[in-house]
């Protein structure tokens, strides 16, 4: 009945331990085969889908082993289909590695296996299957019975040291995987120790690979794992291939996120790979442990050349990795030395100076370097104190630095470089500026890597480039940026600082350059400076602002009088001799304008008023000194204002054009008309006189001359067109003969209007005529050809007037109204009309008086035979409708035709 007894109660084990095993693997299986298929998974599906088809192939041997048990075969069917079961769990499980070793790395991952399941087998050979094999009997039976075990174990040790590392999310399912190994390989042990005893499995081995089996089921889903990604190459560079599925490219997110392992997983993975270095050395420690406790006990049983020929097996592999690694220690050596050297070359080679010195600055090595920049022997410094070369203003700064270097035990991240600047003294006993890095604990010393660089030539550099961005090129004085600083220091003083801006402009520079070059007046500019700078006092800041001017800034003038007489003193400077410039004399004067500081005024607004004042003096014909008044700032913002407005009124044609009649003096008939410019603005008449001179200035006139001409050609135009054969007069600015293709904008206008170019003439000032002469009388000339004609305007008034009639042929002289306005009253200014009169005849030029305003002015002019004029007299301006009036009609007889 005993027997009976066990022999059901060892069959309730098996079939109990059957249906655990079947249900808890078929978990599994379809637990990994659904997470595999998960988007997430895709980098670990082919480790999943392993893991899952060794659970399936588990279950199948696991449920026909009872079935099996019962024939009379040592290892039956069942045993071959839970072995292949088991591989293919290790095949997946060494497939959720992190890290898949090649080369020598394999090698030593196969004999840490070899040693770790040799030990395990001595200590289980001593502890269980000693005894067991003097039971059994039969040595062939036994090593048949106990060929599953030991398979399952080497194959758990095998794929152990690859997995037990790993810090990635497959991390955990690698682990249920071992675990499952371990407890197929207990499973198994107990399995084989019952066959061989006859007696029933425990009951607890029948729960052993069952609760394995779940929790490799519950890991596939955890969170963790549901986090994977691609697998770390960080090691060797490569990754499993996962099939033609898994080809696809990874999300971003993903690849992100195991891009850098966490710092906890880190530490855990440093920990693990640590037990898994360590564990083949302490399985051997215990397995020598457990032998030599057994001997002192009693013996070992069974086979004794067995369990000597796997020690010795161990032993020899021991030294043979012993030997490996030692040579693996003497390569990384020499290229540690390798590297040493070749760091020392290329410091050598880069001109910097390589020492190691401790926290108290004891120089302990240095480099040949030091020779070639400072100008000591090495063996010289060796010994002695960095402190001792470096600028004594420097030191302090320097031994703090080192001082938080020592006592920062743990460093951060960079925490263990420090960069300092200082000043080295050279054996010749200069001081050289030098940038330094050093490092800590080299050679694991606590000693300090220093690399020095003579940063001479760019402390050289820097200077010269913050020289010259504060200072000018040509004159070598302080350019506007040094002076724009300059003067907001002084006014940022405490209290009122009685200061003054003093703005010199060179007159007629302009002829200079364009005479004998820029070269010649580069030149010129740099002895107008030498000249200024020995006119000003020590304390006073002159520079160069740009072009021909210059400014000075006069700092603690005690009144407005020192200020001017400083600014007269610079006007006689450049005024008192000529400048020689190309082998010939050039004479220049200056204008100059002085502004003062007090509370309310800016800088800016200082210098800005010097410059005005300035502009002011230069309107006033140079060689002259102003003094800012607020009026100045006033009328130069009113001119910018009526510059604005001007372009608008370009663009809303604001503009009108009224004719003044010229009448032959004899008949009283109207010969041609000079048309007039006037602007509305809105229902403001602006006077010429105020909106003329910003035109030319700003350069408007051109557009406006050139819309007035048109205008008023194609006027004259519609009155040729009616048979009034009458002339029209226009006055030209100097830009409008200057700019570009004027002569086709004349020809173009002509064209357009259907005017004759003989019914056109062409009013330029005496002035125009001395300036620029040669270009002006080529346009002119170009104009004359086209068959306009030219008329001298204001004449009299120049200074080469007559000189100029022979070169220019000119059909008309225009008597300025100065001289008109004499007659009759002036003696001198009626001979001097009378003069003109003659010439103009003697010329053959027509004469036109200007200005005609009295009834006498006319009897004389009439007496002298003058032949036409026009005045307040004659005609005033009037609109175009106004002429028409006048077409085919005498003007009324003198002088009652007022």
């Amino acid at each position: 009945m005993g027997l009976v007894a066990a022999l059901l109660t060892g069959a309730a084990v098996v079939i109990v331990g059957a249906v655990a095993g079947v249900t808890a693997a078929a978990l599994a299986a379809v637990s990994l085969f659904a997470a595999a298929r998960r988007p997430s998974e895709r980098a670990s599906a082919l480790a999943w889908r392993w893991l899952a088809a060794g659970s399936a192939t588990w279950l199948v041997g696991i449920g026909v082993r009872p079935l099996a048990d019962g024939t009379p075969f040592v290892v039956t069917f069942a045993d071959l289909v839970l072995l292949a079961g088991t591989a293919m769990l290790a095949v997946g499980t060494g497939l959720c590695a992190v890290r898949h070793a090649r080369g020598q790395a394999l090698l030593r991952d196969l004999a840490d296996a070899y040693v770790c399941a040799a030990s395990i087998f001595v200590i289980g050979w001593v502890l269980l299957f000693g005894p067991a094999y003097r039971d059994a009997g039969d040595a062939g039976t036994f090593a048949v019975t106990l060929a599953s075990p030991l398979l399952c174990l080497v194959l758990a040790c095998a794929v152990g040291p690859a997995v037990v590392p790993a810090r990635r999310s497959a991390w955990p399912v690698g682990l249920a995987a071992l675990a499952v190994l371990a407890a197929v390989t207990a499973s198994e042990t107990v399995t084989a120790l019952a066959r061989l005893t006859g007696d029933a499995p425990p009951l607890g081995q029948v729960w052993l690979a069952p609760a394995a089996f779940l929790l490799l089921a519950a890991v596939a889903w955890s969170d963790r794992t549901a986090r994977s990604a691609v697998p770390d190459e960080s090691q060797d560079g490569t990754a499993w291939d996962t099939g033609p599925e898994e080809t696809a490219e990874e999300p971003v997110e993903e690849a992100e996120e195991t891009a850098e392992p966490e710092p906890e997983e880190e530490l855990v993975g440093q920990t693990a790979s640590s037990l898994v270095s360590a564990a083949p050395l302490v399985l051997v420690v215990a397995a020598a442990v457990v032998v030599l406790l057994k001997v002192l006990g009693g013996g070992v049983q069974g086979p004794v050349p067995v369990l000597a020929l796997v020690s010795v097996s161990v032993v020899v592999v021991l030294v043979l990795r012993l030997f490996v690694v030692l040579m693996e220690v003497g390569g990384l050596r020499r290229l540690v030395d390798l590297g040493e050297r070749q760091l020392h070359d290329l410091a050598e080679s880069t001109g910097d100076v390589v020492l190691l010195c401790d926290y108290d600055g004891v120089v302990r090595e240095i480099g040949e370097g030091v020779e070639t920049t400072y100008g000591y022997r090495p063996e010289e410094l060796v010994g002695g104190r960095i402190f001792d070369y470096i600028h004594p203003e420097d030191v302090p700064a320097i031994q703090v630095a080192l001082r938080a270097m020592s006592l920062d035990e743990e460093p951060e991240e960079g925490a263990g470089t420090c960069m300092v600047a200082c000043r080295v003294r050279a054996s010749d006993g200069t001081w050289r500026p030098t940038e330094s890095v050093a490092t800590r604990r080299v050679r694991g010393e606590e000693l300090l890597l220093v690399t020095t660089r003579d940063v001479s030539d760019q402390e050289a550099l820097r200077n010269q480039v913050a020289h010259l961005t504060f200072h000018d090129g040509v004159t070598g004085l302080p350019n506007r940026a040094y002076f724009e600083e300059r003067t907001r220091e002084v006014l940022a003083r405490p209290g009122v600082c009685p200061a003054a801006v003093v703005f010199l402009d060179l007159d007629g520079f302009t002829a200079v350059n364009d005479s004998v070059g820029h070269a010649s007046g580069d030149y010129l500019l740099g002895q107008a400076a030498r000249r200024l700078r020995a006119a000003v006092r020590a304390d006073d800041t002159l520079a160069r602002w740009g072009g021909d001017e210059f400014a000075v800034l006069l700092e603690g003038a005690a009144d407005a009088q020192t200020a001017v007489d400083m600014a007269e003193r610079l006007v006689r400077t450049v005024s008192s001799e000529p400048f020689r410039v190309a082998d010939r004399d050039v004479a220049l004067t200056a204008s100059v304008g002085v502004a003062f500081a007090d509370e309310d005024v800016s800088s800016a607004d200082l210098i800005r008023n010097a410059d005005v004042a300035m502009a002011r003096a230069k309107e006033l014909g140079g060689r002259r000194v102003e003094v800012f008044a607020a009026h100045m700032h006033t009328d130069v913002v009113r001119r910018l204002e009526l510059a604005a407005d001007l372009q608008r009124a370009l663009l809303e044609n604001q503009f009108a054009i009224e004719y003044q009649p010229v009448v032959d003096l004899a008949t009283s008939r109207v010969t041609a008309v000079e048309a007039l410019v006037r602007w509305w603005r809105g229902s403001t008449f602006v006077p010429p006189e105020l909106f003329l001179g910003p035109a030319e200035d700003t350069g408007l006139i051109v557009p406006l001359s050139e819309w007035i001409l048109r205008e008023a050609c194609r006027e004259v135009a519609t009155w040729h067109a009616s048979s009034w054969k009458i002339g029209l007069s226009l006055n030209l600015s100097a830009r409008q003969i200057m700019a570009p293709r004027f002569v086709e904008s004349v020809e173009s206008a002509l064209s357009e209007s259907g005017l004759p170019p003989s019914a056109l003439t062409l009013e330029v000032i005496e002035e125009m005529l001395v300036e620029d002469a040669e270009e002006v009388v080529n346009r002119l000339s170009e104009l004359r050809e086209l068959g306009v004609r030219l008329a001298i305007d204001d004449f009299g008034t120049g200074y080469a007037s007559l000189a100029l009639l022979r070169q220019l042929p000119v059909d008309m002289i225009k008597v300025d109204p100065s001289f008109v306005s004499g007659l009759g009253r002036d003696e001198t200014l009626t001979l001097l009309t009378r003069t003109i009169v003659r010439l103009g005849h003697d010329l053959g030029l027509i004469v036109v008086a200007e200005g005609i305003e009295r009834p006498e002015q006319l009897e004389l002019l009439r007496e002298m035979g003058c032949t036409r004029g026009q005045g307040f007299l004659v005609a005033r301006p009037m609109a175009a409708r106004g002429v028409d009036s006048l077409m085919h009609s005498d003007m009324p007889s003198m002088p009652s035709g007022v």
